[in-house]
């Protein structure tokens, strides 16, 4: 709840002293040189990169622990994430304060959004940490490269195969009977290369709304988790990939109707199940490279209430394209493609399909090594909603400054949303009436910029901060008011603040890191938008031995002032996660961790319960 006691405010006094500070230490003596390449859909040194991106490790996500992605991805700016009930439960991640639909996740190269829901969405709660080696955050409309909206872009990559034959194990299990298998297994050669891995998650998890005082029952949640990886190099310039997943979720959750009465029940459940896969050829001739791939996903998400069947929507996604560039040395690089969307809707009422054709291009030129400029534009074709540009600019200048190396840079983008078909269809169908069924839905607009700097210390501390300020043009929402369907505002929905973040090395065996970021957020009537903190920091402390066998961790996290959709005030929250790990024998490691250690009290959505103190351990064996 909002009250804490002398303890946790003293904490937090002290931990908001440090927060400009930081931690992923083991990064921060070659930060600006590591290579991202969700920017521009190519390899780039960040030291290059005018837009705001975040990099999570593997090292971070097995140090953290979590299981869930979503709450390892919450600890980076910019992020706050709402989840209604505990694991597998529905959950929103939000960047910069746009909702979750409106950021684009890809998964190994492969867009995994569920276009069987109400809106295209990443579905965050149904993705596992295990397995994951990566992921790139790139925050702001970019509708240049992706065709994606405001929120920006989720690049995640799977344990990447390697030479030889290797893998790992591990065992875990805690509090809500919560217990996990997973393991990969992976090697290869110069020419065929493989990794396969699989988590299988179950928790009994813990009631999720407050307002079931009847049954009172837990809440659990089960999740099965596969991917694969192959690849094959019929020559040193030409190589192929195949990539499969497979996700089966059944989650536990309460507030539902009956199917046959409509009855109040609190016995409700939801089947999820979602295949995806993905091939591609990429070929390196030298100044040009070429990337043809075609990647898919089905998607099939069942709703019981009281054990009977009440709702089932099936979705499908499958997207071609090719992708190139040209490089001229270190001072041209053109970037150029090409996408080709299909994406479709059967939930027994509605059986709707649509394309869409994109088709983009962008200027990359470095000048002395310093200045770094990139200029692109989009444009798609929509089979209901034509023909829209988007576009993107952005810089990077690099100097010396007090023996480290200074970054100032900025970026300004812009992208679109369709309406989704579940949108348009619910609109225009027999549950909808005035003023939804009198609303014609027209695509929404995003624009965006942010400026920023980034410090480099020849200590390795790492410094940087972020202005941003975004907008969306005629923001379609649902009419919670009357019910009545999907409305659509006139004017701008914005959200706007700064992100600080840091990294600090304060010795070889202890490391300091922070971020910090204030939101505020307006609809075009001014009033807040509902579940967005104001204010977000996370803080880390880890330590190891020099020997490296014994690793302690502490991650603080504080949230305040969101507001709900009728504008009350929701709990401030403060959770304190402490993890640990020890190297028992070579290739064998105990761990565990504490979540919310201080038990702290508090709901991020309205009548839907939070996790208490729950510990966690477990044993991993690599070979």
């Amino acid at each position: 709840m909002n009250t804490s006691p002398p303890a946790a405010q003293l904490l937090h006094g002290t931990l908001l002293a440090v927060a400009l500070c930081s931690w992923h230490s083991a990064q921060a003596a070659n930060a600006l040189e590591e290579v991202v390449v969700t920017s521009s859909r190519i390899p780039m040194p960040l030291r290059e990169v005018g837009t705001s991106i975040s990099v999570v490790t593997q090292e971070q996500i097995t140090q953290l622990g979590f299981t869930s992605l979503y709450d390892v991805l919450r600890t980076q700016p910019g992020i706050s994430v709402t989840n209604t009930g505990g694991a597998g439960s529905a959950a929103a991640l939000r960047i910069r304060g746009e909702e979750g639909y409106r950021t684009l996740v890809l998964l190994d190269g492969i867009d995994i959004s569920d276009t069987s829901g109400p809106q295209v969405s990443p579905r965050f709660e149904q993705l596992m940490s295990s397995g994951v080696q990566r992921v790139e955050i790139l925050r702001g409309p970019q509708g240049l490269m992706y065709g994606a909206d405001a929120g920006g872009v989720v690049n995640i990559s799977t344990i990447a195969p390697t030479t030889g034959l290797g893998g790992e194990l591990s065992a875990e299990g805690g509090r809500y009977g919560s217990r996990q298998l997973a393991g990969n297994v992976g090697g290869g050669n110069d020419t065929v290369d493989f990794n396969l891995s699989g988590a299988d998650f179950r928790t009994d998890g813990f009631n999720a709304r407050s307002t079931d005082t009847a049954l009172r029952d837990d809440d659990g949640y089960d999740n099965t988790t596969a991917n694969a990886r192959l690849g094959y190099n019929p020559t040193d310039k030409l190589r192929l990939t195949v990539v499969g997943r497979s996700v089966d979720g059944k989650n536990h959750y309460d507030d539902c109707y009956t199917a046959d009465t409509y009855e109040p029940t609190d016995r409700c459940s939801d089947e999820y199940e979602q295949q995806a896969w993905r091939v591609a050829a990429d070929y390196d001739a030298g100044s040009f490279t070429h990337q043809l791939a075609y990647n898919g996903s089905d998607t099939d998400h069942s709703f019981y209430s009281a054990g009977e069947s009440g709702f089932r929507a099936r979705g499908e996604l499958e997207r071609t394209g090719y992708l190139g560039s040209f490089s001229a040395g270190d001072a041209l690089r053109l970037v150029y493609g090409v996408d080709l969307e299909t994406e479709s809707l059967d939930d027994g009422s509605t059986d709707a399909s649509r394309n869409q054709d994109g088709y983009y291009f962008e200027y990359q030129g470095g000048f002395g090594n310093r200045l770094f400029v990139t200029a692109g534009t989009r444009y798609d074709d929509n089979d209901d909603f034509g023909s829209h540009t988007s576009y993107r600019v952005s810089a990077a200048w690099l100097f010396a400054l007090a023996g480290g190396e200074l970054k100032l840079k900025g970026a300004y983008g812009t992208g679109f949303r369709a309406p989704s078909l579940y949108e348009i269809a619910y609109n225009s169908g027999d549950f909808a009436y005035p003023p939804a069924s009198d609303t014609t839905l027209k695509e929404e607009q995003s624009k965006g910029y942010d400026a920023g700097l980034s410090w480099l210390a020849a200590s390795g501390l790492y410094l940087e901060a972020v202005y941003f300020d975004q907008k969306i043009e005629d923001e379609i929402y649902f009419d919670l008011a009357d019910y009545s369907g999907y409305l659509q505002r006139s004017g701008a929905t914005d959200s706007s603040g700064v992100e600080l973040s840091a990294d600090w090395p304060l010795l070889e065996t202890l490391s300091l890191s922070a971020n910090y970021t204030f939101n505020d957020t307006a609809t075009s009537t001014g009033d807040s938008r509902p579940y967005r903190p104001e204010r977000l920091a996370n803080l880390g402390l880890n330590w190891r031995t020099l020997a490296g066998k014994l690793l302690l961790g502490a991650a603080w996290r504080l949230s305040e002032d969101a507001r709900d959709i009728d504008g009350a005030q929701l709990d401030d929250y403060q959770l304190l996660e402490l993890n640990a790990s020890y190297q028992l024998l070579p290739g064998l490691q105990l761990y565990g961790r504490l979540e919310n250690a201080l038990d702290e009290d508090y709901q991020e959505v309205p009548t839907y319960n939070t996790s208490g103190a729950a510990g966690y351990a477990g044993v991993r064996y690599s070979f």
